[in-house]
């Protein structure tokens, strides 16, 4: 069956939207990508989703309208994605749409209880494309006690486990998340969490001193030097040394952090500045294989952070184990996410349950996402 996967996630760069062809063989699950976009945002839409995850500017009316906005936003990306694919809207049998992140509160804090929220209304998608959808997949691992993140570990279970080596998968894209797959291990054995920022802090910085969107290939940290003072107040960051399950956030590493340690360092040279938040990413990846994994025989990385090549070196210098991006392997690294969330609605849809616990912290394994149907036949 055909189905369309959207991911908007916090490196807020636009709505990634894949086809993908899925069957079923003897319970195993398989799928063959057959196209992929990224659909960018507006500079209106952009500034309208950045007032809203700020909590000095953000309000229920702004939050409210931009719900429905990012609604026709993902609807007008399924039509994109069916369009380059020569695919009829209506062959499409559900759309599984993560949501764009408002805010997302892992634990508690006063009394602000554990709580997270996606925004781009399903009825809307649902309305605009007369397909089925499942969103809102966060919410019932956090009713059951979960963090509600990382949700993609159960599709690399799916995908990727193998009986002869101890495989991570790791995502680099605004923030950084891993799953761990030990040989020939059952779904109870998969550890997965946050490890911290990935994308979000160094896109910051070249745009605000450079004024481009990201740092290509990772050209401008190659020219600059480690600020070891700054490398190491960014390492002794609580989240950092954090035992799993955790997760993360715009709100923890986002432009308030960012601009609180460029004030501190603004006698830093900027090119120093990319080259130390850089390598503090790599440094902090690495930090959590070493604290809380085993044997690592291969790491495949994958997200926007995989095309960043002086990251994907850093990484690569401070491990003795095999360092692959996803591309190198025939993937698309910038379409995993997006393909991983059609998976979980399948798996949603045919009432399977699609958390892994142990990642997540959840008390026990369940389904995840809500259904709107197709509103008319």
């Amino acid at each position: 069956m055909y189905a369309i996967g959207l991911m908007s996630g916090t490196s807020l760069d636009g709505v990634d939207a894949c086809l993908i062809d899925i069957e079923s063989i003897n319970g195993k699950i398989n799928y063959q990508l057959i196209e992929f976009i990224t659909k960018p945002f507006s500079e209106t839409l952009l500034k309208e989703i950045e007032t809203c995850i700020a909590l000095e500017k953000s309000h229920v009316q702004a939050i409210c309208s931009l719900n429905f906005k990012l609604g026709h936003e993902f609807s007008e990306a399924c039509k994109l994605v069916c369009l380059e694919a020569n695919v009829s809207l209506s062959e499409i049998e559900f759309i599984a749409s993560h949501g764009q992140t408002i805010w997302h509160q892992p634990t508690e804090s006063g009394s602000y209880v554990k709580s997270t929220l996606q925004i781009g209304e399903s009825a809307v998608i649902a309305y605009e494309t007369n397909c089925q959808v499942i969103s809102n997949f966060r919410v019932m691992d956090m009713a059951a006690g979960g963090q509600g993140a990382p949700l993609v570990a159960y599709t690399d279970y799916l995908l990727y486990k193998n009986d002869h080596k101890n495989i991570v998968l790791q995502n680099i894209g605004g923030i950084g998340n891993m799953t761990y797959l030990p040989k020939g291990c059952s779904i109870d054995d998969v550890i997965s969490f946050d490890t911290g920022p990935g994308n979000m802090m160094i896109d910051y910085i070249m745009q605000k001193y450079f004024n481009k969107p990201y740092d290509k290939d990772g050209l401008t940290a190659r020219s600059g030097h480690v600020v070891e003072p700054l490398l190491n107040e960014l390492m002794s960051h609580p989240f950092i040394n954090e035992k799993p399950p955790k997760t993360t956030g715009r709100e923890m590493f986002g432009k308030e952090f960012v601009e609180q340690i460029l004030t501190k360092y603004h006698e830093v040279d900027k090119l120093d500045l990319i080259t130390t938040f850089t390598t503090f990413v790599s440094l902090s990846i690495v930090n959590n294989y070493k604290q809380y994994l085993n044997d690592i025989d291969e790491v495949i990385i994958s997200g926007g952070g995989s095309y960043n090549t002086y990251l994907v070196d850093l990484i690569k210098q401070q491990l003795s184990c095999e360092v692959k991006t996803l591309e190198e392997i025939g993937e698309n690294a910038s379409a995993k996410e997006a393909i991983a969330f059609a998976l979980l609605g399948y798996q949603t849809l045919h009432h399977q349950n699609n958390n892994v616990k142990n990642s997540t912290g959840a008390s026990r394994d369940v389904i995840l996402g809500n259904i709107t149907p197709k509103p008319w036949r």
